[in-house]
């Protein structure tokens, strides 16, 4: 009898430990796949970010040409450090496709705090492009008013 309690004891370690064990490979993989979610996330944001800008950039340089007083120069290298933001995203994506799945939790978390610092940085340019293409549509449209004055 004390021997089938002690198998029994045995077994119910081993299954208590297995279960455990399952429970922290369970945990890690929702991990990981909760981080790939949220890098491949943090790129779609990041490319409809640099895409709005890309947008605003040419509006802006639309209006501008209208009027041949106003500078157009710093468009190009505007337009440039957009193509170069997307560029670089492009390069992260590829990493994400081919080191992602093997990339230890702490590179993912790299990556992602990475490309957080990216949006931040980009988010007040952003602000200021589109209160800018404001202050130049009120500009232009005043403008405009003027000129059509008798």
């Amino acid at each position: 009898m004390d021997n089938y309690l002690t198998i029994g004891l045995a077994v119910l370690f081993i299954l208590v430990v297995a279960a455990l064990a399952g429970a922290l490979v369970l945990r890690r993989i929702t991990r990981r796949t909760t981080s790939l979610r949220h890098l491949l996330d943090l790129a779609d944001r990041l490319e409809a970010d640099l895409k709005s800008c890309r947008t605003r950039l040419q509006q802006a340089h639309a209006v501008m040409s209208l009027n041949p007083d106003l500078p157009a120069d710093s468009e190009k290298e505007a337009a440039h450090a957009v193509d170069a933001g997307l560029l670089a995203l492009l390069q992260q994506r590829i990493w994400i496709r081919d080191h992602a799945p093997k990339a230890s939790q702490a590179e993912l978390n790299n990556a992602t705090q990475a490309m957080e610092q990216t949006r931040e940085r980009l988010r007040p340019l952003l602000q200021a492009l589109g209160q800018a293409q404001n202050e130049l549509d009120s500009a232009m449209r005043e403008h405009i008013r003027l000129d059509a004055q008798p």
